[in-house]
Formats: structure tokens, C-alpha cells, sequence
């Protein structure tokens, strides 16, 4: 079943990135958000990364300064592992279905996420492209950011460069480190044309995987939460090791296993494997350079 209309579908591979809303049900929507404050109310008895991913890495990674009375639980590791609500949501829902109308029809998952800003949280995401972190035969991929909370203009929105996914791919390696940011001179640019993608909770922003983008700390007094899942055409191989490794790798999500391999010309430095519990860790231990 077709969900987007065929602007919207147009306005994706001009622009790179399209935000609907109602992407899930209410219900949906709301068991996500309850699962999500339990895993808060558990981070306020830990005072560093912990759990258990799939890879031996911490599930649960918690932003510097966090406490009990103040907890920061900014990412957890493949939630779908741990909750049938996420699990359904990323495997059946409207977002997958739109996913489809985009790249389909056959569509495989490859990992997923929660990123949370809390508000006054410092997290910053730098520019930067995903593509150089999962790269695979092709760029046939999207990342879906559902906002489980509503996303504003002050409580640190993706923001993207408009058209980039037509563009080069920017190096995130800078003077022999992977810094998993492009260089300053490139954010600079990016920044000056940016556009922010917010909406209600239950909308979500569809982002092709070579679009560059970033956002800002979240300043202001509301949660920023986001389930993030990315997704592929079912015919595009992984060419790394899944950097968020989980046991739904693959699980084909609409469609069926075309079986073959379909492949592009591309360059692209093979990325680093992240050591810590994610890859803001990456980011936040390098200054980017200028380019």
C-alpha cells in the first residue's frame, strides 16, 4: 500500500530528507514513549554506560554529568532486542511502509537506536554523512528518525543540507583519526544552508543516507527523543561491520530477498569501528580540522 504521494516522493530525492507525521498509531506512540521512561527510571541507579549489546559493548550509554537526580540517558542499543514495541514499529508500521515508497519494494533492516536529548542535555551531533559508517553496494538506504517526543525549533532538531546527497562524500577521517565529523570549512557550509526538520511526536524525518546533517544541543526545557532505524534496499550488501550489531540484521521487512546483489561506483574510506558505548564518544574525543 502506498503511503506518500508522489510530491512528497519527489520532495525526498530533491531535498534528501522529507518529515510526515503520524507515522505510527497513538498506541504505538505511546508504548514507546512508556518503555523509553522505564529505561530512564533504571539509568538513574547507574553512573556509567552499562548492559549488554549483542557485540559485548554497553546497551545503555549515559551523557557525562548524568546522576540520579538529574538522569542523561542519551542512547540505547538496538531497542528492538529489548522491546516488542520498538520491534513492531520498526518492522510494521506506516514508517515502513513509507520507507517502501521509497526505496522498495523489497526492504531489509540494518540496525537501530534511540538518541535522547534531555533538556539543557550539551549533546552535540556533528556534521557528518551516514553512508561512511554503514557503507554498502549501494546507497539505496534511509534513515528513519521518529520522533517519540515532539521535536521544536529549540530542543536541538536534525538539521540537514539540502540536495548533499547528490554531492561529494566527505572524508570523516581528519590527520589519521576517525573522527566521524567532516572537517570545519565543510560543517561551516552545510550550516549556512541548513534546514531544521522538527514536527509532533509520532512524525518522522526520512533521510537518505548521503545526506549531511547535524544538530544542536538541546537548550531548551523538553525532552528530544528519537527512534532511529536504518533501513535498505533488500538488493544493497553490507562492505563493513554493522556498527550497532543486532540480531535483527537483515530481517527482511517488506518485500522478499531479491537474492541478488545490486552495485554502484562509489569511493569511500572504510570507517572505524566504534570502542565505547556510541559514537558520540567518536565524535567528542576529536576537534574537527579545518579542511
Amino acid at each position: 500500500m502506498t503511503v506518500l504521494t508522489q510530491q512528497q516522493i519527489d520532495r525526498f530525492w530533491s531535498d534528501g530528507a522529507i518529515t510526515i507525521e503520524n507515522a505510527v498509531t497513538p498506541d504505538q506512540l505511546a508504548t514507546l514513549r512508556s518503555d523509553f521512561s522505564n529505561w530512564m527510571t533504571e539509568s538513574r541507579e547507574h553512573d556509567a554506560a552499562y548492559g549488554e549489546a549483542l557485540d559485548g559493548r554497553p546497551r545503555f550509554d549515559l551523557q557525562p554529568g548524568h546522576t540520579s537526580e538529574k538522569p542523561a540517558l542519551r542512547r540505547v542499543q538496538a531497542p528492538t532486542e529489548i522491546s516488542n514495541a520498538y520491534f513492531d514499529v520498526m518492522s510494521d508500521s506506516r514508517m515502513t511502509d513509507m520507507v517502501a515508497d521509497l526505496i522498495g519494494p523489497n526492504i531489509k533492516h540494518h540496525h537501530n537506536k534511540i538518541n535522547s536529548k534531555l533538556p539543557g542535555a550539551a549533546t552535540e551531533v556533528k556534521w557528518h554523512q551516514d553512508f561512511p559508517f554503514t557503507p554498502h553496494s549501494n546507497t539505496d538506504l534511509i534513515t528513519a528518525l521518529l520522533m517519540v517526543d515532539e521535536v521544536t525549533d529549540q530542543n536541538g532538531p536534525l538539521e540537514i543540507a539540502p540536495g548533499s546527497h547528490n554531492g561529494p562524500m566527505h572524508s570523516l577521517w581528519h590527520d589519521g583519526k576517525f573522527t566521524g565529523a567532516v572537517a570545519d570549512e565543510e560543517a561551516a557550509a552545510m550550516q549556512a544552508n541548513a534546514v531544521r526538520c522538527f514536527g509532533p511526536a509520532g512524525s518522522v524525518c526520512l533521510m537518505h543516507t548521503c545526506v549531511a546533517h547535524g544538530s544542536a544541543p538541546n537548550l531548551s526545557d523538553m525532552p528530544r527523543t528519537l527512534f532511529i532505524v536504518v533501513y535498505s534496499a533488500a538488493d544493497a550488501m553490507p562492505c563493513c561491520p554493522n556498527p550497532v550489531p543486532n540480531r535483527h540484521d537483515g530481517l527482511i521487512v517488506r518485500g522478499e530477498d531479491p537474492r541478488i546483489v545490486r552495485a554502484t561506483s562509489y569511493s569511500v574510506a572504510v570507517p572505524e569501528f566504534p570502542k565505547g558505548a556510541s559514537f558520540f564518544t567518536q565524535q567528542s574525543e576529536t576537534e574537527r580540522p579545518a579542511s
